[in-house]
């Protein structure tokens, strides 16, 4: 049994240890707005935030992650009413949607590093999200919306 804390909640687990947090998420825990992807923490669809840093949870292994403060998208707010979920929804970024959740993790976490980030910021912080859809401008204008809305 793996005891995690996850959106302020402690849940207990029973996983191998070397389970990607991702499975653990999604299968143990239902919460299944962290998206598979690639599995190589290569496109970003399942960026969730640990101890708040934008991680790939399809690469860290659960046990790793004792006493850490696990986010999910689930886990920003109760109503979608985070200021960089509503900067999306205002912006219109989602097209097909399945990257959106990664992305919107990333931009947190680069929002809480850098509350004015500029283009280029953006463009470093986001680099590791791909989007097949290429909203890429929408998400760099929502970014600047959720920055300005502070």
């Amino acid at each position: 049994m793996i005891t995690l804390l996850v959106n302020g909640e402690k849940q207990v687990v029973k996983a191998s240890p070397d389970t990607p947090l991702l499975w653990v998420l999604r299968d143990d825990l239902g919460l299944t707005g962290t998206k598979y992807g690639c599995g190589m923490a290569l496109c970003g669809a399942c960026t969730v935030h640990i101890d708040g840093e934008a991680v790939r949870s399809c690469v860290i292994p659960v046990s790793s992650l004792a006493g850490k403060k696990i986010t999910t998208i689930e886990g920003l707010s109760q109503n979608s009413d985070h200021p960089v979920q509503k900067a999306w929804a205002a912006v219109q970024v989602s097209q097909c949607g399945y990257c959106q959740s990664g992305q919107i993790m990333s931009a947190v976490a680069l929002l809480a590093k850098r509350p004015h980030p500029t283009d280029a910021d953006i463009d470093l912080a986001m680099s590791g999200n791909i989007c097949r859809c290429a909203s890429y401008s929408q998400i760099r204008a929502a970014i600047h919306r959720a920055a300005k809305a502070g």
